[in-house]
This record gives structure tokens, C-alpha cells and sequence, in this order.
């Protein structure tokens, strides 16, 4: 909550593979698929020939606070807690003045559907046309992050940045892109592994093809929030808690709201919206900070109570009250109201 950018070095760090370490000097990335021209650019001639775009991005796993379901049933996956998340500004050249370049017009009527990233560690998901065609999906083929190059962890020399979608779409080191009638193939698209299951689903080893493929991926992420301040098991010793943090909304979505509970969701009061709120309802890409000072009533001194978070986004969405209502087995998108203890002298 120091500030609203997370610097380079701290940002949320997950591969699906080593890490590949590129020459900038010999990168290249081709363009092709349905409806357009082969085309291959170097970095120098990615950053040349297009104005370089600047968008706020929040980015997050979608199995972040995985270990949230816990109490609930455990979940197959990386135990994320609350840090797989993260904010930056990405500069890059529009993926959409890409692929105008490249000659790609009227996806519609050329039966274009989806635009696949590549990956240099053979990675690859897969964005709708509808987002990656759009000016406003401000969908990039970044180079820049927060002002410097992309750090090799992040996908330097160029990453993916699909504002309002998850981080598995993000796809790092991008050498290709590909206009296609059909999704990515590989298990981070039809596969399992990003997958939101029925909770009547826990066997994933002899689950039936035909559900996993009727199953849709991940793309945007439902409204959530976090408590960042107070810690877990605080004591506090003032007449007044003070409650810092963060909402978050996909596709887009602003953040219209956050309520606040410290004695277990009996009472609520509304935060305050801070930084990111100034962010267009339509085109929020990244989070809300927020803030609430909330006195603490006579009845809750000398006791431990739990404190709660839940936001709402512009589309009035907002968070379920429980995990066990929205348990998966890989574990993915729990939005839950965030809880923690926190003791009342």
C-alpha cells in the first residue's frame, strides 16, 4: 500500500517453464494466421514503427488465495495466499495496430475468433478477437514496465498485457502470434489447469473429454478485495481501527464500493475509495485502493473479532460470502469476502 505501481522487484513471480534467456539483438516476432500477412519484427522495429502505448495494469493469478479454500476442501495447485498479484505500467505497441499492419481487417467476415500468443518457452494461451481487436481492450505487445525494460522474470524482451484478464493470459517472451478461427491448443487453454469445475468435480485424473472441453477457460476475473491493513491476529490498542487495501474487477469493471464489517459482517460501513478510482467504470484496469477508520464499539474491548472486506464493480457484481459457495478443484478465482482476526484491547 506504499504505492499504487508495485516496483519491478517485487512484483508476483510464476513460470510454467524455465526461464528463457533472449539476445534482444537476435529477437524476432512473426505475425500470421487467418486473414493476414506473415510478418517477422525485430524489438527495434517493434518499438519504430508503432506509437508506444501506455496502460495501468493489475495483474493476477487466477489461483491466487488458493489456500483460502482450505477450510472448505483443499485445492489442487499452487497454495497461493494474497500475493499473486500485482500492479504495473506497461508500455508497448497496441496489438491492435499490429495486427492492422499486418492486414488482418473485418475478423468477422474472415472467421478470425481468437489471436494465440506464443511463447519462446513454448508456452501459449489464447485472447478473443473481440478483446485483442479492440482500441479499447488496450491490449499490448509491451516492452516497457513501469518505465524500464520488462525484467527477464516478466517476459523480457516482449510479454502479452491483456488488460482486465487473467495472468496465465499474459503470456511472457511472445515469439509469435497467431490469427486463428480456433483457441490455443495446450493444457493452459483447454486443458485443466484454468478451468473453474463444478465442486461435484474432484477427480481431474478421469474426468470425461467431453467435460473438460465443454468447460470455458478463465479469462476475466470476478470482483474481489483484500485487507492489507490490519495484520492477521493484531492487537489493537486505539478506540478507532483503521482498515487499508485493495479491490479488484475484470473485464474492466470499476470498483463502485467497499463495505467494511469488525464485528463478523453484523454491521458494515463504507470505504473509502482512493487511489484508482479516478479510473473510467469501463476500462479499470487496475485496482482500487481504499481506506476505512471504523470505531470500535464498547461491546467488542477486550475481545478478538473478525473484519471483512467485500466490493462491489460496476456492473454490480460482488463477492460471495463464503469460499465453500464457489469451491473448485484446481482452486481458481476464489473471491470470497476476505476475513481476519483481529484482538480489541
Amino acid at each position: 500500500m506504499e504505492s499504487y505501481l508495485t516496483p519491478n522487484e517485487l512484483w508476483f513471480v510464476r513460470h510454467h517453464n524455465p526461464v528463457p534467456i533472449i539476445d534482444p539483438n537476435n529477437y524476432k516476432l512473426t505475425v500470421k494466421g487467418k486473414g493476414c500477412k506473415e510478418v517477422t519484427f525485430s524489438l527495434q522495429e517493434l518499438q519504430e514503427k508503432f506509437p508506444k502505448h501506455e496502460v495501468d495494469v493489475t495483474i493476477q493469478c487466477s489461483g491466487n488465495r488458493r489456500s483460502h479454500f482450505d477450510g472448505v476442501k483443499k485445492a489442487q495447485g499452487i497454495p497461493w495466499n494474497m500475493g499473486g498479484v500485482s500492479t504495473a505500467r506497461f508500455g508497448g505497441a497496441r496489438l491492435k495496430d499490429v495486427l492492422e499492419y499486418c492486414g488482418v481487417k473485418d475478423p468477422e467476415k474472415h472467421g478470425i475468433n481468437h489471436v494465440q500468443f506464443i511463447s519462446q518457452d513454448e508456452m501459449l494461451a489464447s485472447i478473443p478477437i473481440e478483446k485483442a481487436f479492440s482500441y479499447s481492450g488496450d491490449v499490448l505487445l509491451a516492452y516497457e514496465m513501469n518505465g524500464e525494460e520488462i525484467p527477464t522474470d516478466h517476459g523480457y524482451p516482449v510479454r502479452a498485457v491483456v488488460p482486465g484478464y487473467v495472468g496465465v493470459r499474459n503470456v511472457k517472451w511472445v515469439k509469435e502470434v497467431f490469427v486463428s478461427e480456433h483457441e490455443a491448443e495446450g493444457p493452459w487453454q483447454r486443458g485443466v489447469a484454468y478451468k473453474g469445475f463444478a465442486s461435484n468435480i474432484t477427480d481431474l485424473q478421469h474426468l470425461p473429454t467431453h467435460i473438460i472441453e465443454r468447460a470455458a477457460p478463465v479469462q476475466e476475473p470476478p470482483v474481489t478485495s483484500l485487507i492489507v491493513h490490519p495484520a492477521h491476529n493484531a492487537k489493537v490498542h486505539s478506540n478507532t481501527l483503521e482498515m487499508k487495501g485493495w479491490a479488484y474487477s475484470g473485464g474492466g469493471r470499476g470498483i463502485v464500493r467497499v463495505e467494511v464489517s469488525i464485528d463478523g459482517g453484523k454491521s458494515w460501513h463504507t470505504a473509502e475509495l482512493k487511489e484508482g478510482s479516478e479510473q473510467k467504470l469501463t476500462r479499470a484496469w487496475a485496482w482500487t485502493f481504499w481506506s476505512a477508520h471504523v470505531e470500535i464499539p464498547k461491546e467488542l474491548r477486550g475481545k478478538s473479532s473478525e473484519v471483512l472486506c467485500r466490493a462491489t464493480d460496476a456492473s454490480y457484481n460482488s463477492q460471495p460470502e463464503h469460499a465453500s459457495s464457489i469451491w473448485n478443484v484446481r482452486g481458481l478465482c476464489n473471491t470470497a469476502w476476505h476475513r481476519k482476526t483481529v484482538h480489541f484491547d
